[in-house]
């Protein structure tokens, strides 16, 4: 009898607990939206949201360090004074409240947060007719490819960074420490070779899937945040060896079950086509649309549209349409082109009318970006967009050339110079194909001795005339270890109105981006070092 009365307590005990935690009737739980495909599927496309994101309160592409923090572009625009925070950042000038440091360093969390909320919630659903197994797999690896591509662009511009691996639902739990380079690269890992199980090939998404991420492009963010991090270990004395090795085994990886997947564009300028996007070059690239939308006091997300267009495009009227001439290209990078390489003039246009030259010639400079300008060659005039600000052409992240020459590059670092050879080659003979058959030699006849260092300087070089103005130029002299030495080489050469501008570049400093002063404040981080 007394065991009953125990029990029957203990069970009214419990039963009031439950009753007095109970949700009322107008709670909702995360989990009680996550019932069907269609939920999950948009969960997961709303984090690849972030990755399009150039403009709140300010512009920030990533293009403006890619490029113009490096010795490939200056900052343009109207006049020097036009854009202050991105004219700090092209000379040597960052300080840490920098307007667009913090859009980008906020937009990329914005981004984790998303994939965390997928990642968290999917694995949980209850699967039926249409939420299969092999969606949830999908998606799953989806969300994982795009909080390492989230954490990449961090680590890469700041070094470590806070570490938020799961939502955050309470104040309490929001404030982190900075997490060490080496940590945010273990999760990089992590998350890019759950994704590389579970992502299907990019042909096997039907055609309006096509820009989500693929088992081909988390591959290549294998090969290259290892390749990343084997620079960083061997710039602060670590282990380069074992993540050069991992490198080359993703880039062979890459190799062998992309082959039916990739090839490159016979015409080295339908990669920056509208009719090229996503086409048979494309690994990974953002998606933009025409879009009649602006973010004009709306924020991030208004619109689904490119700001890199009318950006990048002439001030001038000879084009039949101006844009806002920011992004000019160099005299350095023009000159890093060999005599005949037809690469040259699909990327930097030098116009024999100036119809404005106050506003068109930037400190002496009158070239102007071609890429994502958006030209037709045919009647050498801007193709029109149906919004003033806003252009449709994808942003491409990772492209098989790409891939190539990161491949010779860890070759060379795993003393397979045979190989090496063959990747730099595929590049090079793209471009020779174009031109008459003396003209873009293979290697070693042009320049560049036959030994190691030689062929590393040669893969360098390609890499830069490749994939000049593509945003890439920063972050590769940055991991080189070379930035000092480029950019005081740059300065040297460029003329007297640039030095005029430029701070000198400060090794230990300026090869990373300071942490936001609010994000500092906010989060108590530590910021990073000879900032202030």
């Amino acid at each position: 009898m007394k065991k009953t009365v125990i029990a029957l307590s203990l069970l009214a005990l419990v039963s009031c607990n439950k009753w007095l935690t109970e949700d009322g009737p107008m709670v909702n739980r995360v989990g009680d939206f996550f019932t069907t495909e269609q939920t999950a599927t948009q969960v997961v496309t709303a984090a690849y949201a972030p990755l399009m994101w150039e403009y709140q309160n300010g512009y920030f592409p990533e293009w403006y360090w890619g490029d113009i923090a490096s010795d490939d572009a200056l900052k343009g625009g109207q006049n020097v004074a036009d854009g202050p925070d991105l004219y700090d950042i092209d000379n040597n000038k960052v300080v840490a409240n920098n307007g667009i440091v913090l859009q980008f360093y906020r937009a990329q969390f914005q981004g984790i947060a998303r994939a965390n909320l997928a990642i968290e919630q999917i694995p949980e659903m209850q699967l039926d007719e249409t939420f299969t197994q092999a969606v949830r797999d999908r998606l799953e690896g989806e969300a994982h490819f795009l909080r390492a591509y989230y954490y990449f662009r961090l680590v890469r511009m700041f070094g470590g960074v806070p570490k938020v691996t799961a939502p955050v639902y309470s104040s309490a739990d929001w404030i982190k420490p900075r997490a060490t380079v080496q940590e945010i690269y273990e999760l990089i890992f992590a998350d890019l070779e759950a994704a590389e199980r579970t992502l299907p090939l990019k042909s096997e998404y039907p055609a309006a899937d096509l820009g989500r991420a693929t088992k081909g492009a988390a591959q290549a963010m294998l090969l290259k945040t290892n390749l990343y991090y084997a620079d960083w270990n061997r710039n602060h004395g670590g282990d380069a060896a074992t993540y050069y090795a991992k490198a080359k085994t993703w880039g062979q990886t890459f190799l062998t079950d992309q082959a039916a997947e990739y090839s490159l564009h016979a015409d080295y300028a339908d990669n920056f086509t509208l009719e090229g996007e996503n086409g048979c070059e494309s690994v990974f690239e953002i998606q933009y649309m025409l879009d009649g939308m602006s973010d004009y006091g709306e924020g991030n997300g208004f619109s689904r549209g490119t700001f890199s267009v009318i950006l990048t495009r002439s001030r001038g009227s000879e084009f039949g349409e101006s844009g806002w001439g920011f992004n000019h290209p160099t005299q350095s990078l023009y000159d890093e082109y060999e005599a005949g390489d037809p690469r040259r003039d699909l990327t930097i246009y030098a116009p024999t009318t100036i119809s404005n030259e106050a506003e068109e010639v930037y400190l002496g400079n009158k070239f102007l970006s071609r890429k994502r300008a958006m030209l037709d060659p045919a009647t050498n005039t801007y193709i029109h967009l149906d919004h003033a600000s806003r252009g449709p052409i994808n942003c491409q992240q990772i492209r098989l050339a790409d891939v190539y020459l990161m491949i010779a590059e860890v070759a060379v670092e795993c003393n397979d110079l045979p190989m090496a050879k063959t990747y730099l080659e595929l590049v090079r003979a793209r471009a020779r194909a174009m031109v008459p058959i003396a003209l873009l030699p293979a290697f070693p006849g042009y320049g560049y001795p036959d030994t190691a260092a030689g062929l590393r300087d040669a893969i360098r070089h390609e890499r830069r005339v490749e994939l000049g103005m593509e945003g890439h130029r920063w972050f590769d002299i940055c991991r080189w270890g070379i930035a000092k030495d480029v950019m005081n080489a740059y300065k040297a050469g460029e003329s007297a109105a640039v030095k005029a501008e430029m701070a000198d570049f400060t090794e230990g400093k300026h090869e990373l981006m300071p942490i936001p002063q609010e994000e500092v404040k906010l989060g108590q981080l530590e910021q990073n070092p000879n900032y202030s």
